[in-house]
Formats: structure tokens, sequence, C-alpha cells
């Protein structure tokens, strides 16, 4: 039975948690996720993980900060004056908000803190800063 290796593409059902046991994300209600290995498409721990795993082979594995969404970044959080926002926006710290980049891209916030005058933003990742863990099932090797 062959194995995955480098540049194969896979079809894999996950469940991703945190170390806390909460679970964060899982592809068991759906279909599995296909990727191709190396293209870089996701965290490297993850791609990591399932090289030379094989059909209908499960494991749980722990992912490291470094090897998953990295450290938070301090020049990620940044202030923005309450007068700046639509006026039909009510900030709450967690609230997912979109910024528009100059270039025209969208850039997924969070709030991570509200005052009287002014709110604070987190472009970090949601994940980042944290180790996570995944239970692993390869479901296809193309």
């Amino acid at each position: 039975m062959s194995q995955v290796k480098e540049k194969d593409t896979v079809r894999v059902h996950y469940t991703g948690k945190l170390t806390s046991g909460e679970v964060f994300d899982s592809s068991l209600e759906r279909e599995p996720l296909e990727f191709t290995l190396g293209q870089g498409m996701l965290i490297p721990g993850f791609e990591n993980a399932v090289v030379n795993m094989k059909v209908n082979e499960k494991k749980t594995v722990n992912i490291p900060v470094a090897e998953a969404y990295g450290e938070k970044v301090d020049e990620l959080f940044q202030k923005v004056e309450k007068a700046q926002l639509p006026e039909d926006i009510k900030p709450e710290v967690g609230m997912g908000l979109v910024a528009q980049n100059p270039d025209g891209s969208e850039r997924q916030l969070r709030v991570a803190e509200v005052n009287e005058d002014h709110i604070v933003v987190d472009a970090n990742h949601p994940l980042s800063g944290q180790d996570l863990v995944f239970d692993l099932e390869i479901v296809e090797i193309k």
C-alpha cells in the first residue's frame, strides 16, 4: 500500500483542536480536505504530519506554534478611532471585521479591545500564538 509523499494530492478528514480540547474546525460533517503537498496551502505542521501515512490510517498530532500560525505579532494590533467605524457597527471584543487594503484586497480583523473613543483591532490569524492538535485520517492518495 502506498504512503503519502511530497507532491501527492491527498484527501484527509481532520478535526482541529486547541490543547484545551476545544474543537475549532472539522471536516467530518463535510467532504474531506483535498490538497497537494508542497504547495504551501496549509500550515507546515499539518503537511508534515500526513507524510508517510497510508489510506485509512489515523493518527493524532501535536503541532507547535512555530509549525502552525506562528506567534502573535504586536505590529498587527492597531488602534482605530470609533469615529472611523460605520455608524451601524457596535464593536464588541471578539467581533470579526473586514478592512479593505489600499490594493483593494480584504483583511480579516478581530476586535481585541473596546474603549470609550477607540477600539483595538487584531490582524493576527485567530489561531496564532497557540499549539494545535489534529486528528487525521487519510481517505485517498491520488
